[in-house]
């Protein structure tokens, strides 16, 4: 972060310095006194167990507050400034500290793609910006005030993810970051145990609109029939659309699987531009033309783009293509699961599978709160619908998709296990050099998680 002098930070939080000096300069910000260290600011809240050692062997370091500061007076080397709101005081100071820096900063939110987006976003500006952003998947509220000073003097651009555990969520993040620029990749189905239904769900995902506010720009999927449910009719901003199968501002044409990633055609402006992205699915196409709408904003040239993701390289487990027990390929998809992604991890399947045997090892889907017996079933219709051609589920929600594939008629087997026993066995069985295994989960799905690695471990010579 920039460093800021108590004077600074004394003067935007309408505080009283106590004790200590206004020249005395800080290097870091927080409001968690468990990470409390030499040369930082502290907000202090009332209804913490303060550690008072921990705060003195931090001095010298700045502490703000709105409760009685006798203890405090007694450290040395604290610099005290009281305030009558500590809520207040924290967030004139995050105005204040974002307000410093006129730089473009992308705020990016949706139920599946945000990660991939906001790296092709990164990748496509760092090779002549210096640009900060979320870090893999830490996109939970605790981390915004660390992420917020991440923005330097030498910061060109910002990217950040806005992700959704409940209302309000997005709104939240736009306090500390002030986007020019919101993606929204698409709008489908997760976290419902903080949202509760999906009404509430969609509407924490179009939080961004309000969020990126009169004068920014809002990137949104042309092809996602929730994103379109959205009321613009007020937004003053504007409005970039990306998509393959309807009329966008970024348009994606002639998709086709390649080697290790997509090839297509790029229409923007009446003008033609062949790209490959790293990465597969029809769905890393749109990833890509929501960063391609982003970088756009920020100037760089559609020709210069194109040339760029081609060097893009995703996170470790969407959609990692390697070899496995039998020779088979195993595709890693266990970064997340939700409907949406489940739905594009089905369809690359197809695309990747190229006449090898099919085989899908998918576990629970999680957060789906009441509406989660069926959603799973919506999963097996869906399943039953891209086909497949062993089907394996573990858990007694994931079995509910087996049952469903096969109602709605899917051509292929279907074992379920209540739990991982028995499934390396089984797998032992039926992969070889000829068949192609889909693995779908959570991350937090440990049982799977090292069922791969022994499957990916397990490769023949």
């Amino acid at each position: 972060m920039k460093p800021i002098s108590v004077k600074n930070i004394r003067q935007c939080v309408n505080g009283q310095l106590m004790q200590g000096s206004d020249d005395f300069l800080v290097n870091d910000i927080i409001y968690h006194y468990q990470k409390m260290g030499p040369n930082k600011l502290l907000f202090l809240k009332q209804k913490w167990q303060i550690d008072w050692e921990k705060i003195a062997q931090s001095a010298p370091c700045v502490v703000v507050t709105d409760i009685a500061y006798d203890r405090l007076k007694s450290i040395e080397n604290c610099t005290i400034i009281k305030v009558q709101d500590i809520e207040k005081a924290f967030w004139r100071f995050v105005n204040f500290y974002r307000n410093q820096f006129s730089i473009p900063v992308v705020s990016i939110t949706g139920t599946s793609g945000k990660t991939t987006t906001k790296d092709m976003i990164k990748h496509i500006l760092a090779l002549d910006r210096n640009v900060t952003g979320t870090k893999t998947s830490a996109n939970s509220r605790t981390h915004h005030l660390t992420y917020l000073l991440s923005i330097d003097k030498n910061t060109n651009a910002a990217v950040f993810e806005s992700a959704v555990g409940s209302p309000g969520d997005v709104l939240t993040a736009s306090r500390y970051f002030k986007p020019t620029i919101g993606i929204i990749t698409n709008i489908g189905v997760t976290h419902l145990d903080g949202c509760k239904t999906l009404e509430a769900y969609h509407q924490a995902k179009a939080e961004m609109v309000q969020a990126v506010g009169k004068k920014g720009t809002l990137i949104i999927n042309a092809d996602d029939e929730n994103t379109k449910r959205i009321g613009l009719k007020d937004f003053q901003g504007k409005v970039l659309t990306f998509g393959i199968t309807h009329r966008a501002d970024f348009r994606a044409t002639n998709v086709q699987y390649g080697n290790n990633g997509m090839q297509f055609v790029l229409k923007f402006r009446k003008k033609m531009y062949p790209a490959f992205v790293p990465g597969y699915g029809q769905h890393q196409v749109l990833n890509a033309l929501a960063a391609f709408a982003a970088v756009y904003k920020m100037g760089i040239s559609m020709a210069e783009v194109v040339n760029r993701i081609e060097s893009f390289r995703n996170l470790p487990s969407h959609l990692e293509c390697s070899i496995g027990m039998g020779g088979c390929i195993i595709v890693d998809d266990t970064w997340n699961s939700n409907p949406i992604s489940l739905k594009a991890a089905f369809q690359a399947l197809n695309g990747i599978s190229r006449g090898r045997k099919r085989i899908a090892l998918i576990g629970d889907i999680n957060a789906l709160g009441e509406l989660s017996l069926d959603l799973h079933r919506q999963v097996g219709k869906m399943i039953a619908e891209n086909g497949v051609d062993v089907l394996i589920t573990v858990g007694s929600l994931a079995a509910e998709m087996g049952k469903q594939a096969q109602k709605d008629g899917l051509n292929g087997e279907v074992y379920s296990f209540p739990d991982i026993k028995g499934v390396l066995l089984f797998l032992e069985k039926i992969l070889d050099e000829n068949s192609i295994l889909l693995i779908k989960c959570s991350a937090k799905n440990h049982s799977i998680i090292k069922l791969k690695t022994r499957l990916k471990r397990r490769r023949t010579n």
